[in-house]
């Protein structure tokens, strides 16, 4: 498969999840209105997806580890579509939550086992292009989500959007039955028997350098999600935009994305991975402190609420290819499970900052950047402690 083709198919697979989020956040006050939900029910759709996501990301990896990755994404591809539907024709708030937990049991397969994907095809530098120009791409999905969603909401209603979802499903379903090809043969494989599997989760939930630099990727990101979240309340309510307005924040914090996913593709081979992460929390570091600065300091509005974030969103894009790929250096045998144990520590903290952290944030811009300021020294902290003892572990085997 040629390389721009295989990016783009990766790419798209890995904007399942936040298209699955972003997509419907613009019809969320009209889903509470039509279904006789709260305002905090509704909210729970999104925690509704995101903890089953958590959960099964742990095993998407290992299923592809014992049956090959094209197959695990196939079949989830096709139970997001599935979801999709029973989203489409939900007539409770409580069938749409069964709805959107499916969706999350599904919606990961694409970005877990797109990584050992990477991993299997390439290496170094190599692999280090290829997961930025990945991330570049996947970076459209958050800023085209929910611009695109505001329209079918406006158009077609709430339930077009979920309609949107279940093809997208489908189509990605053929595209990788069609084009994608094996890259975990069978005589790699490794059976699902629950001795060696349970020893495998083991030794990477009990791997310090694993943890700390997936925490810190985790936290990075989250001192972004936490606006992403919040987006209703921050654009609409903070900024006075109206449902169709969302573009005004994604499309320049996206943007911030994708020039950094290509700035760390130019620097692969240039850079160590472990300088160009220094370059990028440095920049996350001025962006949260500018952020700071005009959250407290100016009436919020357009542009000097969002700059900040762009830049932010500049810098995580830089840090994130080499946070992912060194964590998942330290298992190069079954870097599907490495991947899963990734994806599920991250989507472990993404559902504790959508069910409890943005809520408790969104009511003030000084609070939501205070939240951005937070994660970052967080996942500084992670860095950092990784960083001593990648130097203690070379001096003691050099």
């Amino acid at each position: 498969m040629p390389y721009i083709q295989l990016a783009a198919l990766l790419a798209a697979l890995a904007t399942v999840g936040p298209f699955s989020i972003d997509t419907y956040l613009p019809a969320l006050h009209a889903i509470g209105a039509d279904l006789s939900a709260s305002t905090v029910q509704t909210q729970q759709t999104l925690t509704a997806y995101m903890l089953p996501m958590a959960v099964m990301v742990l095993w998407h990896g290992a299923l592809s580890d014992a049956f090959g990755r094209k197959r695990v994404i196939v079949v989830s591809m096709l139970l997001f579509t599935l979801a999709s539907l029973v989203c489409v024709f939900a007539g409770s708030i409580e069938t749409l939550l069964v709805g959107r937990a499916l969706q999350g049991i599904s919606a990961g397969a694409g970005m877990v086992v797109g990584r050992a994907v990477v991993r299997d095809l390439y290496h170094g530098p190599a692999a280090q292009r290829l997961m930025s120009h990945v991330s570049m791409a996947f970076a459209l999905g958050p800023a085209i989500a929910p611009i695109l969603g505001g329209w079918i909401f406006s158009v077609f209603g709430w339930r077009a959007v979920f309609v949107f979802l279940a093809l997208l499903g489908l189509v990605l379903a053929a595209l990788t039955a069609g084009k994608l090809p094996e890259t975990h043969p069978p005589e790699a494989r490794h059976p699902l028997h629950p001795g060696p599997l349970a020893r495998r989760y083991r030794e990477v939930f009990t791997t310090p350098g694993f943890l700390l630099l997936t925490f810190a990727v985790s936290l990075n990101f989250n001192g972004f999600f936490v606006y992403v979240l919040s987006a209703p309340v921050f654009l609409m309510h903070h900024l006075g935009l109206p449902e169709t307005g969302f573009g005004w924040f994604f499309i320049p914090t996206v943007s911030g994305m994708m020039a950094g996913s290509a700035t760390s593709a130019r620097l692969a081979g240039r850079l160590s991975p472990p300088r160009t992460i220094a370059l990028g929390i440095g920049l996350m570091l001025c962006a949260a402190a500018a952020n700071l600065a005009v959250a407290h300091l100016m009436t919020p509005g357009l542009p000097q609420s969002v700059l900040p974030i762009m830049l932010y969103t500049f810098g995580m894009a830089i840090s994130m290819p080499s946070l992912t790929l060194l964590a998942l250096d330290y298992f190069p045998t079954h870097r599907g499970l490495a991947s899963s144990c990734q994806s599920f520590l991250q989507m472990l903290f993404s559902s504790l900052t959508a069910g409890i952290v943005a809520p408790a944030l969104w009511d003030s811009v000084g609070k939501l950047a205070a939240g951005m300021a937070g994660n970052l020294l967080a996942g500084l902290a992670c860095f950092g402690l990784w960083w001593a003892l990648y130097h203690r572990t070379r001096s003691l085997t050099a």
